[in-house]
């Protein structure tokens, strides 16, 4: 392997083994997407009756908003790692060392997708415990969790640069949730669009998360869009690119400060 592929795997690893010695940890990020499920299921079950909604199960339609919500609100959190590691000194040790420096954050964004692709299977399960039916097969189910991850991904290379811009934890908290629900609820993540006022209508469409609740629900539901969920994907590569660009730059405007 590669300089590059060796340490951002280890730095992956890293942030893997501190996850899996936090059993609490592990707990919450695992139910709590399935407790959103439950509760956003339950609560707007009755919206199939409203005339023009098209689909005969909320839950349904409600799983892969419920998984984009996951991944944006676990991505969120990304650069509180990078704040601990500043606060107690890893991270000037890290940068004292020959480790490859871009594999701090591309270590952080694959142990973010990677726990994004893990919520977004077990909610798929429980929707289907729960009567979810995906026409689209296993292959929908991967475009499902490949867009969760794109948009997970791109989320966290916010967070990451913001951390490094920022080295606060309450500026960080404040940031995420000041976005988070906006964002899901100026998309289709829980509503159909032609259901929504205009104006909600029209700044979803440039809406990363309505992007990624878009190709995520044609993929995995019937009568797939193939040509909407490419252009979809396709965008949302390219907030990734521009979200790990702006990363890296934080990270060097970080070095140049030390």
């Amino acid at each position: 392997m590669t300089r590059a592929v060796r340490h951002s795997l280890a730095i992956t690893l890293r942030y893997v083994r501190a996850f899996v010695r936090q059993p609490a940890w592990v707990a919450i990020t695992l139910i709590q997407p399935l407790i959103w499920l439950l509760l956003f299921g339950a609560l707007f079950k009755r919206v199939v009756e409203i005339p023009g909604f098209h689909g005969g199960s909320y839950i349904e339609y409600l799983a892969p908003g419920v998984i984009v919500m996951t991944a944006i609100s676990s991505a969120g959190w990304n650069g509180m790692a990078f704040i601990d590691d500043m606060q107690r000194g890893v991270m000037d040790r890290f940068l004292a060392s020959p480790v490859w420096r871009s594999a701090l954050n591309v270590g952080s964004l694959v142990y973010g997708a990677l726990t994004i692709a893990v919520q977004s299977l077990v909610i798929v399960a429980l929707a289907f415990a729960l009567g979810a039916r995906f026409p689209g097969g296993a292959g929908g189910i991967a475009v499902l969790v490949l867009v969760a991850c794109l948009l997970g991904a791109s989320f966290a290379a916010l967070s990451n640069a913001l951390a490094l811009v920022v080295r606060q934890r309450e500026t960080l908290i404040a940031a995420v949730a000041s976005v988070l629900l906006p964002l899901t609820f100026l998309s289709s993540a829980f509503m159909q669009q032609n259901l929504v006022p205009g104006w909600i209508q029209g700044v979803a469409r440039f809406n990363p998360v309505n992007w990624a609740a878009q190709a995520a629900r044609s993929a995995s539901l019937d009568g797939a869009d193939w040509s909407l969920v490419g252009s979809r994907v396709g965008l949302l590569a390219v907030l990734l690119l521009a979200s790990c660009f702006l990363a890296s730059r934080a990270f060097r405007a970080y070095q140049r400060s030390l």
